[in-house]
């Protein structure tokens, strides 16, 4: 049986205007993982993600490097909870979301 996790992560550095949600949700959709992905008002990038632990780490090394025109300068990474999916649309498997 495969465990899940949950991760919170946030990116810092050139992540906004870059396509950055798009190719996160693509990301995350090619791998089966589960979540949301948001802009937020001070220039970071926040994301939570559902799954087995791999597939959370590959998403995670993706998100390190980014679409092109991107540069993550730092990822900080916390573990989730059952409450961080609830942001999730209903019906969506990744949500795109409206920054906070």
């Amino acid at each position: 049986m495969s465990t899940r996790a949950i991760r919170h992560v946030t990116l810092r550095g050139r992540v906004q205007g870059v396509g950055y949600r798009a190719f996160v949700e693509h990301e995350a959709l090619q791998r089966g993982v589960e979540g949301w992905v948001r802009n937020r008002r001070d220039g970071t990038v926040e994301a939570v993600f559902a799954g087995v632990p791999e597939k959370i780490e590959a998403i995670t090394e993706a998100c390190r490097k980014g679409p092109f025109g991107a540069r993550v300068d730092a990822i900080d990474q916390r573990d989730g909870t059952k409450s961080d999916l609830t942001l999730r649309r209903m019906g969506d498997l990744f949500s795109v979301l409206p920054t906070a």
